[in-house]
C-alpha cells in the first residue's frame, strides 16, 4: 500500500515538473494510466514478492521431507523437478513480452480516449462519432491481439504446471523401485504424494507470482522512463520574490526555442525590460510569438541562450482558460485563505458579481469538468478573478478579452487591468486594438521577433506593422456606418445607464459560449453528479450479466465439465496406488505406469480448462467493450456535461484491465478449487463417513463468516472505486493546467491535495486488505477442525478395518483440506471484489442514448439542403426534464443564402439555439425546419453532415495536418492546399519540413489558439454545405486576419444560410438580418440598419460597443 501510495505521489510530483517536450511524450491519458495501472500494479508486488519466497521455502522443505523418507531415491525426481523449473523462464519471457506491448498498446488507447472524451462537443457537431469509434476500436484491436496472445500463453503454462507433479512423483516411485532405497509401500507412496501435494500450491502458484512480477517488471520500466524524463531547470529564469525600484521583468538576448531540434528559435534577439506598474500592450498577427513570450517569462519555454530576470510574483491567464472541477469560490481562491473584502473587490472587477447572485448556489456553483457548465466568457471571467485574487506584482494576461462581448471587454479593461491592477505590472496581449492607445508601452511582434516598441502615437508614426493593425481594426470599424447619424448619438447618449443585464433567476450556463443559456437546475442540484454505487449484496446479478453480456456460459460449462474430469482422474489416480499396493499381482512397474497414464491424462484436460477460460475471458473483453464504447459514444451531450471524464476513464483503465486479466482466472479458479474441495470431503468421508458431520458444520460457519465479511468486504471495494476517480481527474486536471499552477506558484498546495486524496485511497484499500485477512484467518481455523476431526476418527479406527492405502489416501487429502479451503475463500472473495467492476461498467452500458444516425425509410435526399432556408417554430428548450425551458417560443424565418448575426447578453440563449439547430439538445416542443424537412424526423448523422460550424473554442486532434484538415479523409492533397491557401494557413505549412504530414500534438498544443481557428475554418471550406454556423469563431485572431476571413466567408459561402454568434459588433453588422435573444426569448429580429434606425436592443449594444472604442481607441466616425 505504501509502495502503491508513494509512486503515485512520485508520478504526480513528477507531472508537476515535466518539461513542455516531456509533456509531449507522456500525454495526459498516459499519466493517468501511470496512476491507474502501473501504480497500482507495483502496489501488488511485495504481497506476490513474499508469496514467492515463502513458496519457495515450502518447495525447499518439501524436498528436505522428500529426501528423509526416500532417500536417495528423491534424486531422480529432483532433476525432473529442475528441468520443469527452467522450462518456466522462456515461457516468461515470452509472457513478458506479450505484458510489455499489450501495455504500449492499452497506453496508445487511453492517450486517445482522454484526447476523444474533452473534444466530445466537436466530434458530435461535426458527426465524427464513427471514425472516432473506430480508430478506439483499432487501438483495441491491437491491445486485444496481445492480451488473447497472453491467455493462450498461460493455457501452456498451466500444462506445464500440472504435467510437472505427475512426472516428479512417478520419476520418485520409479528411483525408490530401480535404487531400492525406500520399500514402495503406502506409508512411502502417500507421504509422498501428502509431501507433492503440499507442494503442489507453490507449484502452482509459483508461476502466477512469476506473471504478476514480469507485470511488475514491465510497470517499473515504463515509470522509470516516466520519472527520469526531463524536468525544467530553475536556472532558465532568475527569479527574485520581490520588485526593486527599476524593474518587473528584464531579458536580455533571449533566444527560446520550444523544439531544440528544430534550428530556428521560436523567439529570436528578445531584449525587454519592464518598470514596475507599467502596462505593457503586445500585438501581432496570428503565430507571431505573442504567447511563446509570456512562456519565456513563465520559464515554461526551453531557453537557448540569453538570460531572463523576474522580480516578482506572478499571476498568469491563459489564452485557453483552464478551470478546476469544484465551486466557483475554490477556482477564485485558487487555494489561498479567503478574504472576503479582497475577493468581493476581485469579482466586481471581473464583473462576476451578477452572475454569482443568480446562481441558484452563488459562489458555492459547482462547475463541471473543465469548466464545461460556464460559458467562455464566464470561464475567462473566472481566471481573471483568479489573478486579481492572488494579489501578485506581475500579471500576464493572455488574450482574456476574447470570449466576452464589447461592452464586458471595456468593462473588464477599464475596472479590471486599468483600475484593480493600477499599481501593478501588466503584460496584456490583444487581438482587441481598441485597448492599446491607454497602454504605457506596445510590442508589436512577427515571426518570433519584437519587431517595434513604444507608445501608441510613436509606433502610429514609425512604422508599417503596426499601422497595419490599427488600419485593419479602423476598417471593421468603419462598416458600422450603415446607420443614421441621430441614432448613434442617441445610442451613445444612453450608454451609461445600460447595465449588463444578466438572467434573472437562473442557475447554471450550459455550454462553450459566451452567449450561452443559464440552465436553472432544481434548488439544491448541481450539475456534476454524485457518482452512483449499488448499495448492498446484488446478489448473482453481476455475474449473470457477465455471462450473458459476454455470451459466456457455453465455455463456463465446458470449463467446468474440464474440471470435473481432471479433478475426476486426479483421484482415480491415487485410488488405484491406494488399491494397487494391496494388490501383490500388480507388479511395481505397472503400478506406476496406469498413475502416471492416469495423471499425465489428466494434464489434458487442465489444460482445455484453461484454454476455455481464456476463451471466456477474451469473449467478456470483446464484449464489455464494445457495448461500453458504444454507449459512450452514443450518449447525449448532457451525460458528458455532468460526468467527469476521470469517471469514464477509470472505467476504461483499470475497471477493464480488471476484466481483461481478473476475472476470468478468478472464477475458474473459484470452480477448480470449490470442485477440489468436494472431491476432498468425498474420499475422506468414503474412508471415515463421520467425517461429513464435521465438514457440514465447519462448510456453515465459514458460509456465515464470509456472508458477514462480504457484506462489508464489497462496500468497502465500491467506494475505494469512487476513490480513486477523484484522483484520475485530479491527475487529468493538473496534466492540462501545470502551467497556470507553476505560474501562481501552487505547486505545493496542489501536491498536499493531491496526498489528502490519495490517503483515503489508501485507507479504503487498507480497510479491504484487512478485511480479507480476517476472514483467512477464521477459515484456516475452522478447516484445521476437519482436520484434526480425520485424523482423530482415523486413529480409533479398529486396526485392520480399513486398508493401509485407503488410510494414508484418507490422510493425504486431509493435510491439503485448509490450503485448498484458503484458496477457494481468498478467490471467492476476489471474485466478489473485482466483479463490481462488471456492475461499473455495465453501469455506463445503460446511459441513455441520442436518437438514432440514420432514420430507414426517412434519408434526407443527397442535395438537402439545396437552398439553406431555416424555420423555428414555436421553438421551446429545456436541458433537462426538471429543469425550466431555456429557450421560449421562438418562430422566425432565416431566408435562404442570408448572413444572420445572433446576438445577445450571457445566458441569452444564443448557443443553446446553435445546439437546437445541431440536435446537442431535442426540442420541448416545436419544429425547426431546413428547405420544409424537419430536422427531428432524420437522423443525426443525415442532419450534422449538411451543417458546418467553426466553434468557438477551436479543437485539433494529436496526428497531422492533413487527418485535422481532413479526418474521415474524403480529400485530395490539392483541394486541402486550396482550402488551407483560402484560411491563411498555406505559407506556414509550406514551410515546414513535413508540409501535410507535419504534427499536431495533443489538442493541438504545438500550434497557436488563433491557428487553430483557422484550421476550424479550413475544415468549413472543404465540407462546403449551405449551411454555416460560426459560434464567435474569430475571437483568438487579430483584427486583420479577422477582416481577411469575414472577406473569404463572404466569397466563398456567398450563396449559403449563414448564422454567426458574436460579441464583437462589427462581426454581424453587415448581416443581412440579426436576431436578438434575451432571457430565452425572440426580442427583435430584423435588417441591422432599420434596427440601428429605432430604441432597439440591438442599437444599445452597439452603442456600448462603440462607448468601449470611444474610451479607449478612437473617435466614433460619426461624431
Amino acid at each position: 500500500m505504501r509502495m502503491r501510495s508513494a509512486l503515485m505521489v512520485a508520478i504526480y510530483q513528477k507531472q508537476l515538473k515535466l518539461t513542455s517536450l516531456g509533456r509531449k511524450r507522456h500525454s495526459t491519458g498516459e499519466i493517468v494510466n501511470y496512476v491507474a495501472v502501473d501504480a497500482y500494479r507495483m502496489g501488488e508486488f511485495p504481497w506476490w514478492f513474499h508469496s514467492g519466497w515463502s513458496f519457495g521455502l515450502q518447495l525447499f522443505l518439501g524436498i528436505g521431507v522428500l529426501f528423509a523418507v526416500v532417500g536417495i531415491g528423491a534424486l531422480p525426481g529432483l532433476i525432473s523437478l529442475l528441468i520443469c523449473g527452467l522450462l518456466n523462464f522462456p515461457f516468461a519471457k515470452i509472457l513478458q513480452k506479450c505484458q510489455s506491448n499489450f501495455m504500449i498498446a492499452q497506453d496508445e488507447r487511453l492517450r486517445t480516449t482522454s484526447e476523444i472524451l474533452n473534444s466530445m462537443k466537436i466530434i458530435k457537431l461535426q458527426s465524427w462519432e464513427e471514425k472516432f469509434k473506430n480508430l478506439i476500436e483499432s487501438l483495441r484491436d491491437s491491445e486485444f491481439k496481445w492480451l488473447a496472445e497472453a491467455h493462450f500463453k498461460k493455457a501452456y503454462g498451466t500444462l506445464l504446471y500440472w504435467t510437472s507433479p505427475t512426472i516428479i512423483s512417478s520419476v520418485i516411485f520409479l528411483g525408490c523401485a530401480i535404487l531400492r532405497s525406500a520399500p514402495l509401500n503406502a506409508s512411502t507412496i502417500f507421504t509422498i504424494l501428502a509431501t507433492l501435494r503440499c507442494m503442489g500450491e507453490p507449484v502452482r502458484l509459483i508461476p502466477e507470482a512469476l506473471s504478476v512480477l514480469i507485470q511488475v517488471k514491465v510497470s517499473l520500466d515504463r515509470l522509470n522512463i516516466f520519472l527520469l524524463d526531463d524536468e525544467l531547470q530553475h536556472d532558465e529564469i532568475i527569479r527574485t520574490p520581490s520588485q526593486i525600484l527599476d524593474k518587473s521583468i528584464k531579458i536580455q538576448c533571449g533566444n527560446f526555442s520550444w523544439d531544440s531540434e528544430f534550428m530556428a528559435p521560436t523567439l529570436r534577439e528578445i531584449n525587454l525590460e519592464i518598470n514596475p506598474g507599467k502596462k505593457i500592450g503586445i500585438c501581432g498577427p496570428v503565430g507571431a510569438g505573442k504567447s511563446s513570450l509570456l512562456y519565456s517569462i513563465l520559464g515554461e519555454i526551453p531557453k537557448v541562450s540569453g538570460t531572463v530576470n523576474v522580480y516578482g510574483s506572478i499571476a498568469y491567464v491563459s489564452q485557453t482558460s483552464w478551470i478546476q472541477s469544484g465551486t466557483i469560490r475554490d477556482n477564485i481562491l485558487f487555494g489561498q485563505p479567503i478574504d472576503q473584502i479582497r475577493y468581493e473587490k476581485a469579482i466586481k472587477a471581473c464583473a462576476l458579481d451578477k452572475d454569482i447572485n443568480n446562481f441558484d448556489h452563488g459562489d458555492l456553483t459547482e462547475i463541471g469538468q473543465r469548466g464545461l457548465n460556464m460559458s467562455g466568457g464566464q470561464k475567462q471571467r473566472i481566471q481573471l478573478a483568479r489573478a486579481v485574487y492572488n494579489d501578485a506584482d506581475i500579471y500576464l494576461l493572455d488574450d482574456p478579452f476574447s470570449a466576452v462581448d464589447a461592452h464586458t471587454a471595456a468593462y473588464l479593461f477599464n475596472n479590471c487591468v486599468m483600475a484593480a491592477l493600477e499599481k501593478k505590472t501588466v503584460i496584456l496581449v490583444t487581438h482587441q486594438v481598441e485597448f492599446l492607445q491607454s497602454v504605457d508601452h506596445i510590442l508589436v511582434m512577427e515571426d518570433g521577433k519584437i519587431n517595434q516598441s513604444g507608445s501608441y502615437e510613436e509606433l502610429l508614426t514609425s512604422g508599417m506593422a503596426f499601422e497595419q493593425l490599427v488600419n485593419a481594426h479602423r476598417d471593421a470599424m468603419t462598416v458600422l456606418n450603415t446607420s443614421h447619424n441621430e441614432s448613434q448619438v442617441e445610442s451613445s447618449q444612453k450608454v451609461d445607464s445600460v447595465q449588463m443585464e444578466v438572467c434573472q433567476g437562473c442557475c447554471l450556463t450550459k455550454g462553450n459560449s459566451e452567449g450561452e443559456i443559464f440552465f436553472e437546475g432544481v434548488p439544491g442540484i448541481q450539475l456534476t453528479e454524485k457518482e452512483k454505487t449499488e448499495i448492498g449484496d446484488v446478489g448473482w446479478k453481476p455475474f449473470w450479466d457477465y455471462l450473458q453480456v459476454s455470451e459466456g456460459t457455453f465455455f463456463l460449462c465446458l470449463s467446468l465439465i474440464t474440471q470435473s474430469i481432471f479433478v475426476a482422474l486426479q483421484a482415480a489416480a491415487t485410488y488405484w496406488l491406494a488399491l494397487g499396493i494391496q494388490i501383490p499381482s500388480i507388479t511395481t512397474g505397472m503400478l506406476i505406469g496406469v498413475y502416471t497414464l492416469t495423471s499425465a491424462l489428466s494434464a489434458v484436460f487442465v489444460y482445455l480448462r484453461t484454454l476455455f477460460a481464456a476463451h471466456l475471458g477474451l469473449k467478456a473483453s470483446k464484449a464489455f467493450f464494445s457495448g461500453f464504447t458504444n454507449a459512450i459514444f452514443k450518449a447525449p451531450m448532457l451525460f458528458f456535461d455532468s460526468t467527469p471524464s476521470g469517471r469514464i476513464l477509470t472505467r476504461a483503465s483499470s475497471d477493464l484491465s480488471i476484466l481483461d486479466f481478473d476475472i476470468p482466472f478468478s472464477m475458474v479458479f473459484l470452480v477448480v478449487s470449490a470442485i477440489e474441495l468436494l472431491t476432498m470431503i468425498g474420499i475422506m468421508a468414503a474412508v471415515t463417513w463421520q467425517v461429513v458431520i464435521v465438514a457440514s458444520l465447519t462448510t456453515a460457519a465459514v458460509t456465515y463468516f464470509q456472508g458477514y465479511y462480504l457484506a462489508s468486504a464489497r462496500e468497502l471495494v465500491r467506494i475505494n472505486g469512487t476513490t480513486k476517480a477523484p484522483i484520475m481527474n485530479y491527475v487529468a486536471e493538473t496534466s492540462l493546467g501545470v502551467v497556470n499552477i507553476r505560474a501562481f506558484n501552487m505547486v505545493n498546495s496542489f501536491f498536499q491535495n493531491y496526498i489528502k486524496l490519495i490517503d483515503t485511497d489508501a485507507r479504503l484499500f487498507f480497510h479491504s486488505n484487512a478485511a480479507m485477512e480476517w476472514i483467512l484467518l477464521r477459515v484456516e481455523a475452522l478447516q484445521n477442525l476437519t482436520l484434526f476431526a480425520t485424523a482423530f476418527l482415523l486413529v480409533l479406527l479398529p486396526k485392520g478395518f480399513v486398508a493401509p492405502g485407503l488410510v494414508a489416501l484418507s490422510l493425504s487429502y486431509a493435510l491439503t483440506l485448509t490450503s485448498t479451503q484458503v484458496f477457494l475463500t481468498r478467490w471467492y472473495c476476489n471474485l466478489s471484489n473485482y466483479i463490481i467492476s462488471v456492475e461499473r461498467i455495465k453501469q455506463f452500458m445503460q446511459i441513455p442514448s441520442e436518437p438514432p444516425d440514420i432514420v430507414e425509410g426517412r434519408r434526407s435526399p443527397s442535395s438537402w439542403p439545396s437552398k439553406g432556408r431555416i424555420e423555428l417554430q414555436a421553438l421551446n428548450i429545456r436541458y433537462r426534464q426538471t429543469a425550466p425551458l431555456v429557450l421560449k417560443g421562438i418562430t422566425c424565418t432565416f431566408p435562404e443564402g442570408s448572413r444572420v448575426g445572433v446576438v445577445g447578453r450571457t445566458g441569452s440563449g444564443k448557443s443553446t439555439l446553435i445546439s437546437a439547430l445541431f440536435r446537442l439538445v431535442e426540442p420541448e416542443s416545436g419544429r425547426i425546419l431546413i428547405d420544409g424537412l424537419d430536422i427531428c424526423s432524420i437522423g443525426l448523422i443525415d442532419l450534422r453532415t449538411k451543417l458546418s460550424i467553426i466553434p468557438q473554442e477551436p479543437t485539433l486532434f494529436r496526428g497531422s495536418v492533413r487527418t485535422n484538415m481532413d479526418p474521415l479523409g474524403l480529400y485530395s492533397d490539392d483541394e486541402i492546399w486550396k482550402a488551407l491557401e483560402k484560411c491563411q494557413l498555406k505559407a506556414t505549412i509550406s514551410s515546414l519540413p513535413n508540409l501535410l504530414e507535419s504534427s499536431v500534438s495533443e489538442e493541438g498544443d504545438n500550434w497557436s489558439t488563433g491557428q487553430r481557428q483557422l484550421f476550424c475554418l479550413g475544415r468549413v471550406l472543404l465540407r462546403r454545405n449551405r449551411v454555416l454556423v460560426l459560434d464567435e469563431a474569430t475571437a483568438s485572431i487579430d483584427s486583420a486576419t479577422d477582416a481577411i476571413l469575414q472577406r473569404i466567408i463572404r466569397q466563398e459561402f456567398s450563396e449559403c444560410t449563414v448564422i454567426t454568434v458574436a460579441h464583437r459588433v462589427p462581426t454581424v453588422i453587415d448581416s443581412d438580418m440579426v436576431m436578438v435573444l434575451s432571457h430565452g426569448k425572440l426580442v427583435e429580429y430584423d435588417e441591422p440598419s432599420k434596427l440601428m434606425e429605432t430604441n432597439s436592443s440591438f442599437s444599445n449594444l452597439v452603442a456600448e460597443y462603440w462607448s468601449s472604442c470611444k474610451r479607449d481607441s478612437y473617435p466614433n466616425p460619426y461624431n
